[in-house]
């Protein structure tokens, strides 16, 4: 049997340390919430290179007693709560007492700390588990943490860390959720010397919004303001009109007694209320600050505290869904737009056709006209039947190269069998083809989509708006214009991306977007990506960016969009790689950028798409897998007017 060993404390603390410090913005996060819990209505926050290499936390709290100090720093040591009973009323954001002792498990910490009626303040060092120094120092009241070389003895952990970007994208979103929970204090953010954003903690959630997300999203805001019939829950902050829409769910924001929070059961209640106005896999924007009975929610649930329990789930689902429909019917949301002047979109020239298939083995055309012939011969035989041909040779070559001769069991049968065999099978032959059971077109084997074919092309027209028929051989094709335009945009976009020559149009004037946090890091972490692309994106202001260009193929489809979602599905897919994402995003775009269904294309224009789908290896199948093109044949033609029965 294995010895048990009792562990030592230093690394007790350590593994501690895993449940609480996951990353830079853990740390963030537990500082800011003391210094929240301490009074502070000013907390500044500082990091370079995303965290992991300095961290400085500000506040004019009520700093920390010089006796208290060494104490702080023990586990489960905390001035929140004193007994399991507390847990039921408790206010604070922090209570388990694990921060600081885990904190200083992974990392150089200084503190500098004074209290109002102290004269002089206290500067306190500690790295990792070796003994801590303290002296008296000059300082303002309030607390200053300053965090530097995080996970320096843990090095297992820190290899598990992102890009720097990525990291500071971390910090600035929990900061944003620390700004939209508390509106009465001014939170600071500095990312390696350029201040991110200062709110000015007057107490107006909606004036933090503008400052973090702009102005735009701010103007389409509805207030929120319920309760519920007992007084028990309580529910203010904003919705965010249905054209705010986005692709994913990291514009939800939930704060519960202050506390910023996830919960399936909030997101699932918002979504219900605005399941009528959002089309699917579209999302709301909302900041909803509930005030609830502490005796209804569990928040001693997970470490990081941003996971609780309701004790009431049903009632709490409908209070949400219910007030937010309520809200959205209330209002008239008929989307305004303004009137700008129209930007001539980009000429497009005609790329020169190229074979889509080069390995493919091509027939001769006296060999397609040989086979014509002989099918022909069939026909005028069955309806002749009491006559035979009199060159039994010259039929007997035909045979070989038709389809029938395919039937009748190939070159070897037809050249033994005498000219009355040959007669009397083919009648068997044509009959058998007759009841043959249709099949899918082969466009390999017919080369619809080939350069000899283009002869034998006969545009129809359009209908619908959509679907354009055209006429070749025995069957009609029809072809979906968007599945087809699509194909080819994708296409040729991939191809561009992958050979570096794609090209950018610029945007004038410039379309001006406020990022928040995480979209900054994304955007600076795969700024390259972009630029490959042919997105041109320049810094324009605080939080501001001026997309000037975006790809030629895309210009005129909702650029900002389009750049908000790529932003979005990077971040919440960053493991998968930039391509994987960029290619999802161009089928998606493609798809948006193709002329639509009910739109009049001129016949000049079809021929144009046709010749761009020669140049693709697989032009039958859209992005998304639709078709871009179904046949019908003569004979299914013929046995709908019961022609062929």
């Amino acid at each position: 049997m294995a010895q048990i060993n009792l562990l030592e404390q230093s690394t007790i603390d350590k593994i501690a340390a895993g449940e609480v410090v996951e990353r830079p913005s853990s740390v963030v996060k537990e500082l800011v919430e003391n210094a929240i819990d301490a009074g502070a209505t000013a907390i500044t926050v500082e990091i370079k290179e995303g965290g992991i290499s300095f961290i400085r936390i500000t506040d004019n709290g009520c700093g920390i007693e010089k006796e208290q100090i060494e104490k702080a720093f023990l586990r489960h040591a905390t001035s929140k709560i004193q007994s399991a009973e507390d847990l039921t009323t408790i206010q604070s954001l922090g209570f388990r007492g694990e921060a600081l002792s885990s904190i200083a498990a992974v990392a150089e910490v200084e503190l500098i700390t004074k209290r109002a009626e102290s004269l002089t303040g206290i500067r306190y060092t500690r790295r990792g588990t070796e003994d801590s120094q303290m002296e008296e120092i000059g300082a303002p009241n309030g607390t200053t943490f300053i965090i530097r070389n995080l996970f320096f003895n843990v090095p297992v952990r820190k290899k598990f860390l992102k890009q720097a970007p990525t990291e500071g994208g971390y910090i600035a979103d929990m900061m944003e959720h620390m700004a939209l929970s508390r509106p009465a204090v001014s939170f600071k953010f500095t990312n390696n010397g350029q201040t991110r954003f200062h709110t000015s903690g007057n107490g107006d959630l909606k004036e933090v919004i503008y400052r973090i997300y702009g102005r735009d999203i701010t103007n389409n805001l509805l207030d929120v303001e319920l309760q519920n019939a007992h007084g028990s829950i309580s529910l203010r902050g904003y919705l965010g009109k249905p054209e705010l829409n986005r692709a994913n769910r990291n514009f939800e924001f939930f704060f519960v007694n202050g506390r910023y929070i996830k919960s399936e059961l909030l997101s699932k209640g918002l979504e219900e209320g605005y399941k009528q106005f959002l089309m699917q896999h579209k999302f709301p924007f909302a900041v909803l600050q509930m005030d609830i009975d502490t005796a209804l929610v569990d928040v001693n649930v997970h470490p990081t505290k941003m996971e609780i329990r309701f004790t009431q789930e049903g009632e709490i689902l409908n209070f949400l869904s219910e007030g937010v429909k309520k809200i959205m019917c209330g209002k008239e949301l008929i989307p305004s737009t303004e009137l700008v002047k129209e930007v001539q979109p980009p000429r497009q020239t005609i790329k020169a056709p190229e074979p889509f298939e080069v390995q493919r083995t091509r027939k001769e055309k006296d060999e397609t006209a040989n086979i014509v012939v002989a099918e022909e011969a069939a026909y005028k035989l069955q309806d002749n039947s009491g006559k035979l041909q009199e060159n039994t040779e010259k039929m007997r070559e035909i045979l070989q190269k038709s389809s029938i001769g395919r039937v009748l069991g190939g070159e070897s049968t037809i050249s033994r069998a005498g000219s009355e065999n040959i007669h009397n099978n083919i009648i068997k032959a044509e009959k058998h083809i007759l009841v043959e059971r249709p099949t899918q077109m082969n466009f390999f084997e017919d080369q619809f989509l080939s350069h000899e074919a283009k002869t034998q092309y006969e545009i129809l027209g359009q209908v619908f708006g959509t679907y354009w028929i055209v006429s070749f051989g025995e069957r009609l094709i029809f072809i979906d214009q968007h599945a087809a335009h699509e194909k080819v945009k994708y296409e040729r976009l991939i191809k561009e991306l992958a050979d570096k020559t794609i090209l950018s149009q610029m945007i004038s004037p410039p379309v001006i977007l406020q990022l928040s946090g995480r979209e900054e890091s994304v955007l600076k972490e795969y700024g390259d990506s972009f630029a490959a692309m042919g997105f041109e994106i320049e810094e324009f202001g605080e939080n501001a960016y001026a997309l000037r260009s975006v790809p030629t193929d895309l210009y005129g489809c909702r650029e900002a969009d389009l750049f908000l979602e790529i932003l979005d599905e990077l971040w919440e897919g960053t493991g998968n790689g930039v391509l994987a994402v960029m290619d999802h995003k161009i089928a998606s775009a493609a798809c948006k950028a193709a002329v639509k269904g009910n739109s009049k294309l001129s016949r000049e224009e079809l021929e144009n798409l046709i010749e761009e789908l020669l140049t693709l290896e697989n032009p039958y199948h859209c992005p998304h897998g639709r078709p871009t093109m179904i046949s019908m044949s003569q004979y299914e033609i013929e046995k709908k007017f019961k022609r062929i029965l």
